[in-house]
C-alpha cells in the first residue's frame, strides 16, 4: 500500500483524472438514494483479503455508490441548504486532502492555521468584532454551536460564587437550528424557551417577556443563541434588542449564521444585521454558501481566550506543544482536525473578497426576483413571507400536503429540481433556498409554471 510503483502512478493519474471530469462535469440531477439492500447486494465482496483494485473500486463508486446520492451542488436543488463550491475551493480540497496535515496544533500545522487564521479575521471583520478575535473552523454548524454553548457555560461557571443552579439553561426560539436543541441535550441543560414573532424572529422584547415569566427564574440561565437566517424561512433575529437584554442580565449571545452568516459580506442587508457585533460568538458554513466543499464551518470568539480555558485538552504529549501559539484545537471539542478552512482560503485568494460579495448579492436579488414573480400569479400561488435572505416560503393555492409530495417525487426523478414541502403556521407550502448563484430567476419561473399546470394523475 505505501510502495509507490508503476500500479499506483496509474492509478492516481486515473483519480485525478476522474476527479477533474467531476468538476467540469455536473452530476445528474436524477441521482439518489437507493434501498439499503440493493446497494448492500452491489457492494459484496469489494472489501476482501486482497482487495478487488483501484480501477474496480473506482468503478463500483462511479456506476453504483455516487448515483446513489443526491447532488447537492445543482443549480436547480433547492431543498434543504444546498452547497456551491467553487472550483478553486474543489480542487484545492484534493490538495489538503494529499497534503498530511495535521491542523490541531500550531507546531504541526502552522502554515495551514495561519492561512485559516486569515480567512476567520476576514469573516470577524465582516462581523464588526475587535482586534483580537478570532476561532477556528470546524465539521459544521452542530459542532459550532455545541463548542460555543458548552464556553458560554464554562464562563458562567466561572464567574459564579454561590452552589451549582439546580439546571443550567439558555433562552432560544422554537425556530432555532436542530442542532441547538441536540446541544442541549448533549450537554443536559434546558432551554427556556422564547416566543418568535409573526415572521420568525426572536426580539429583545420577547426574549425579556420570556425571561421575565420563567417559573424557575434567571438562576442558571447563561447564555442566549439567536439566528442568522433560521433554516425553514431564513428569518433574522432582532440583535440589537437581543443584545440589550444579554448585557442587562450579563448573558453569553451566540449567534447561530451556518446558513445565513453569509451575509456578513452583502451590503445590501446590513441593516438587518444591527447589533450583530456585539454577540459574544457566532457561526457560519462556508460549505453551504460561502461556496466551500464539506464540511468547513467557521466558528468565531470575541473573546477566544474564553473558549480555549474551556476547550483545551492536556496529556503527557500535549503539554509539550508551545501553548503560546494558536492551537484550533483549544477552541471547539476536538483535537484531530484536518486543515478544512484551507478550501476556503484558497479561493478567497484566488477571487477576492469582491467576488464573494457579488456571488451572495447575485443570489439575493435572484430571491427577490422570485418572491415578485409569485406576487404576480395570485391565482395561482400566495407568497407567505417576504424573503429576508434567499429563502422564498410560498404556497400553491388549494394544495394538500399529497398534491406537494407528488409534485416533489416526480419533479426529482425527472431531473428538473428538488423542492420538498414544509410548514408554517401548519399549513403545508414550499420552501425554496437558494445559495447558488447560478440558478436564475428564470428557471425558477419556469418551475412556478410547471406547478400551476401540473395534473398529478396526467403530468
Amino acid at each position: 500500500m505505501h510502495i509507490r510503483d508503476e500500479r499506483s502512478e496509474r492509478l492516481t493519474e486515473r483519480v485525478v483524472a476522474y476527479a477533474l471530469e467531476r468538476i467540469h462535469q455536473p452530476m445528474d440531477p436524477r441521482w439518489g438514494a437507493r434501498p439499503a439492500p440493493e446497494l448492500a447486494r452491489e457492494l459484496t465482496g469489494a472489501i476482501c483479503a486482497d482487495g478487488i483494485g483501484g480501477d474496480a473500486a473506482l468503478a463500483l463508486f462511479d456506476e453504483v455508490l455516487l448515483p446513489a446520492c443526491r447532488p447537492m451542488d445543482n443549480a436547480m436543488d433547492l431543498a434543504y441548504v444546498p452547497t456551491a463550491p467553487s472550483d478553486a475551493s474543489m480542487l484545492f480540497d484534493m490538495v489538503v486532502s494529499v497534503s498530511a496535515i495535521f491542523a490541531g496544533t500550531w507546531e504541526a500545522g502552522a502554515g495551514a492555521i495561519a492561512a485559516e487564521n486569515q480567512a476567520l479575521q476576514w469573516l470577524a471583520g465582516l462581523a464588526g468584532y475587535p482586534v483580537g478575535a478570532g476561532g477556528c473552523f470546524v465539521s459544521g454548524g452542530s459542532s459550532g454551536n455545541l463548542s460555543a454553548l458548552v464556553t458560554a457555560r464554562h464562563r458562567a461557571r466561572t464567574r459564579r460564587t454561590g452552589p451549582p443552579p439546580a439546571r443550567w439553561k439558555f433562552a432560544a426560539t422554537a425556530q432555532v437550528h436542530s442542532s441547538v436543541r441536540a446541544a442541549a441535550r448533549v450537554m443536559d441543560v434546558d432551554i427556556v424557551s422564547v416566543q418568535a414573532d409573526e415572521l420568525g424572529r426572536m426580539t429583545g422584547a420577547a426574549l425579556a417577556e420570556a425571561l421575565a415569566s420563567d417559573a424557575d427564574g434567571l438562576d442558571g440561565l447563561f447564555a442566549v443563541c439567536a439566528t442568522l437566517g433560521t433554516t425553514n424561512v431564513g428569518a433574522v433575529d432582532d440583535f440589537d434588542g437581543i443584545a440589550d437584554v444579554c448585557q442587562t442580565y450579563g448573558l453569553w449571545l451566540h449567534i447561530d449564521g451556518a446558513y445565513g452568516g453569509a451575509v456578513l459580506c452583502a451590503p445590501s442587508v446590513a441593516p438587518l444585521l444591527k447589533g450583530f457585533e456585539r454577540s459574544d460568538s457566532f457561526g457560519v458554513d462556508p460549505h453551504k454558501w460561502l461556496f466551500a466543499p464539506y464540511d468547513c464551518a467557521a466558528l468565531l470568539y470575541r473573546d477566544p481566550s474564553i473558549a480555549s480555558d474551556a476547550h483545551a485538552q492536556h496529556g503527557e504529549y500535549l503539554d509539550m506543544v508551545d501553548r503560546g501559539e494558536w492551537n484550533p484545537a483549544d477552541f471547539a471539542y476536538h483535537l484531530s482536525r484536518r486543515a478544512r478552512g484551507l478550501p476556503l482560503w484558497f479561493s478567497l485568494a484566488t477571487y477576492g473578497t469582491s467576488a464573494y460579495t457579488a456571488a451572495v448579492e447575485q443570489t439575493l436579488t435572484t430571491a427577490r426576483a422570485f418572491a415578485e414573480a409569485i406576487r404576480e400569479r395570485p391565482e395561482s400561488f400566495t407568497l407567505l413571507l417576504d424573503p429576508s435572505l434567499s429563502v422564498v416560503v410560498f404556497e400553491c393555492n388549494g394544495w394538500d400536503l399529497e398534491r406537494y409530495r407528488s409534485w416533489t417525487i416526480s419533479r426529482a426523478k425527472e431531473g428538473l429540481a428538488l423542492i420538498v414541502p414544509t410548514t408554517w403556521n401548519s399549513r403545508p407550502c414550499y420552501r425554496v433556498c437558494l445559495v447558488n448563484p447560478v440558478t436564475t430567476a428564470s428557471a425558477l419561473t419556469d418551475l412556478l409554471d410547471d406547478m400551476a399546470q401540473w395534473n398529478p394523475q396526467g403530468g
